[in-house]
């Protein structure tokens, strides 16, 4: 694929065993984020507001290159730039070892528990998987782009979906988007799909959109644009991860290059991305614009046959792309239970029919809404999605050495190394500063600056570092003292947690 910077940022859900601890689920996931940041010193906090939900110590940057941080009382992790997909994969995964390690050190395992998932079943409650996309500059974001993506995004959960129990309808009234009842009782291929009521928009906070408009890139806006993605579930299968993020990256590819499918515009785009999500056949049969009918599958074929005639063979992850898209199709075609190795809505499902036949269920029992919330949990010893893995029923892409090298070092192809490097070194030095993706400041210097996250900045880090040596220091023994001060309250707060 094209030289192309990606990322995720994932919001964990996260539950206490009833009784088990005096502390809110916000309260848990500060722990969590202390400890990398204070005990385990993994990155550096904030020192600053960055809005006014960001105060100081909310969130920070890590040494791996990515950001961890407190989002409407859910802890968010954002990986560093990527530039190919193992590398991705392997950076998703790390947060949920290192979570996980959290947790089991601080003997909190037992009442607490973390899921990587979408939905809440008890409230409606929806969070988000955001997929990032470095996209150039010069191409109509609006008279190009949206078109193209449009079909594509709304049919791409046929093989990136998570997959969940029932159902539940948002209302957009402009104002606010309102919940309403929902009688489904099924399972639907999409976690996201009832919670996307709009197919443009730039505030999250007021509708989820199939895309999001705002324009934030980053990185030097003269160039680049950030495509910002609400869509999208949030997957527990490297293998769904990797397809998700580069059949995208490929059909990007495509519209940078002025090839798009023709005629294939959908007359409902957020009706058709429900219908697909719920439809009990998989027929996934989608209305078109020009009054025409097309299935998801077919759809998806279409920008698969352009990429394959335009993009094939230019490096190893296009290959790898085209290959798996196509026989992910073809055996959705034939037949969903195959692709359960791969796919994680198949996978759940079949794991929840299995139970269900066994126990005499229907899927308007409550329980099988548990089970649906333990495939997603990221502690292997009670993970459902896990335990399939140990199995060796799921594909795997990455190491267990690939993601301990994901928690603490970062990319070598992006900034996030130059990032990681300059930080390394202030903190090391005891030096305060404020970090950003494409900027650092600190006293007694210009900002440094990383406007294209495609460079290393490995001379201007040298200069820099350089210069940063001759500025004094703060005392060891007072910097230690104040280190102390500070952990305080923190370690006072781990304690309390443990004894309650």
């Amino acid at each position: 694929m094209s030289k192309r910077i990606f990322g995720i940022e994932t919001e964990f859900g996260c539950m206490i065993e009833a009784n088990q601890l005096n502390i809110s689920s916000e309260g848990v996931a500060s722990v969590v984020r202390d400890h990398v940041f204070h005990e385990l010193q993994l990155g550096i906090s904030d020192i600053h507001y960055r809005d006014y939900g960001e105060p100081p110590g909310n969130g920070g940057f890590l040494f791996n290159g990515g950001r961890l941080y407190i989002d409407m009382g859910h802890l968010e992790y954002a990986t560093p730039e990527c530039v190919d997909l193992l590398s991705l994969v392997a950076y998703d995964k790390a947060i949920e070892r290192l979570i996980t390690h959290i947790t089991d050190e601080l003997g909190l395992n037992e009442s607490v528990s973390f899921f990587k998932n979408n939905i809440d079943h008890f409230t409606g409650a929806t969070f988000g998987c955001h997929e990032n996309y470095q996209l150039r500059r010069d191409i109509p974001f609006y008279k190009v782009v949206i078109p193209a993506l449009m079909p594509f995004f709304v049919t791409r959960q046929i093989y990136a979906g998570a997959g969940r129990v029932g159902g539940y309808e948002e209302i957009l009234d402009f104002e606010d988007v309102q919940p309403s009842g929902d009688a489904f009782h099924g399972y639907q291929i999409s976690q996201r799909a009832d919670h996307i009521v709009t197919e443009i928009y730039e505030w999250i906070q007021f509708s989820r959109a199939i895309i999001n408009t705002r324009d934030e890139p980053l990185s030097d806006y003269t160039k680049y644009r950030r495509l910002h993605l609400l869509v999208g579930d949030t997957n527990m299968s490297e293998f769904a991860n990797a397809l998700k993020v580069g059949t995208t990256s490929l059909v990007l590819d495509l519209i940078e290059r002025g090839h798009q499918p023709g005629n294939i515009a959908l007359a409902d785009p957020v009706g058709a991305l429900k219908d697909i999500s719920r439809d009990q056949t998989f027929q996934w049969i989608v209305q078109l614009e020009s009054g025409d009918t097309m299935s998801a599958i077919d759809l998806q074929r279409k920008y698969l046959e352009l990429a394959q005639k335009f993009l094939k063979g230019q490096d190893a992850d296009t290959d790898w792309v085209l290959t798996n898209w196509e026989s992910v199709l073809d055996d959705l075609e034939e037949d969903w239970e195959s692709v359960r190795d791969r796919v994680d809505w198949a996978a759940k499902k079949w794991l929840l029919e299995t139970f269900m036949e066994e126990e005499g269920l229907s899927w308007a029992d409550s329980w099988l809404e548990s089970l649906d919330l333990e495939y997603h949990h990221i502690d292997p010893e009670r993970s459902l999605f896990c335990e399939l893995e140990n199995q060796g029923q799921m594909i795997k892409l990455v190491t267990p050495e690939n993601i301990d090298a994901a928690i603490r070092n970062a990319p070598e192809a992006t900034r996030a190394k130059a990032r990681a490097a300059v930080m390394r070194y202030l903190s090391k030095n005891n030096m305060p500063c404020i970090v950003d993706w494409h900027q650092i400041y600190f006293t007694h210097e210009e900002p440094f600056e990383m406007e294209d996250p495609f460079q290393t900045y490995e001379e201007e880090v040298e200069r820099l570092l350089k210069r940063l040596s001759r500025q004094p220091r703060i005392h060891p023994q007072r910097e230690k003292q104040e280190r102390s001060q500070r952990q305080k309250p923190r370690i006072a707060r781990v304690q309390r947690v443990r004894a309650e």
